[in-house]
């Protein structure tokens, strides 16, 4: 039985967000999901969160049912300021923040840019770390503008798979049902915030405890990486999934889950 109570909307930073809410109980835990991924296609990592968490999964502007379109700002800190008045607007205090991949990059400076929100926790889930006069983030760009394009035109599970190989066949049909919601200008510019804008001096900034969960065959975060955090953050908690690419959840569920340990509060092993 799904713990899915409902999806709503709430006008904040001056725009409409959508959202989905599991479970009901226990402390506010809200989930920012990546690039191309609507809060709906995070429903199965959702669920299990929700046996201890009051857990909100939010559609970044730009994707999924929240505001979109050529008039908005789709800039890390627009969309990082989207999550504290989304926080604030709906009263969640001492709220877990979860981000993956982007997302993580839009909660770390949420933090930093509004240190005394009410935020409890960061967990940042193979965030791209390039940056100027970094290497490219190993995802190339093509891959998200052909997939959206062609959702746009109609697609469907099968069509998917020329895009995610290793995924089942209901996550595909999800991806390919919702794809064509990722607004391609919304996407171009938090592709290009991954190469124009460096999150590394966000990390000493941090006043919260902070995990960076590392996809072991991701790419993404490499050991000189994570010795660069450290050295920025000394109390950042490293975990890493070793038998997962970046998609972390959909190649090793149980192992998302158990790398973080008791660092939510609860540990799901």
């Amino acid at each position: 039985m799904s713990r899915l109570l409902y999806g709503a909307n709430v006008q904040a930073n001056g725009i409409r967000q959508h959202y989905l809410r599991y479970g009901g109980k226990g402390q506010p835990l809200l989930l920012i999901p990546g690039i191309t991924s609507p809060a709906v296609t995070w429903g199965f990592v959702a669920e299990r969160l929700s046996e201890h968490f009051d857990t909100y999964v939010l559609d970044a502007r730009g994707r999924g049912l929240s505001s979109t379109g050529p008039d908005l700002d789709y800039g890390t800190d627009a969309c990082a300021d989207d999550i504290v008045a989304f926080a604030q607007a709906l009263g969640l205090e001492d709220c877990l923040l979860v981000g993956h991949s982007m997302g993580a990059r839009f909660i770390l400076r949420a933090h930093t840019r509004h240190p005394d929100a009410p935020f409890s926790r960061l967990a940042l889930i193979d965030p791209p770390v390039s940056g100027p006069g970094r290497r490219d983030y190993p995802g190339k760009l093509p891959w998200y503008v052909d997939s959206i394009r062609q959702s746009i035109g109609g697609m469907n599970a099968e069509d998917m798979l020329a895009f995610c190989p290793t995924w089942t066949e209901e996550q595909r049909a999800l991806r390919a049902e919702w794809l064509h919601t990722c607004y391609e200008p919304a996407i171009l510019k938090a592709y290009q915030d991954f190469h124009e804008l460096d999150i590394h001096q966000d990390f000493p900034q941090s006043r919260l405890p902070t995990l960076l969960m590392v996809a072991g065959k991701g790419g993404v975060i490499g050991a000189d990486d994570q010795a660069e955090l450290l050295g920025l953050l000394p109390s950042l908690q490293i975990v890493r999934v070793e038998n997962a690419g970046h998609m972390i959840p959909w190649d090793d569920f149980d192992g998302f889950f158990i790398a973080f340990g008791t660092f939510l509060g609860h540990s799901f092993s």
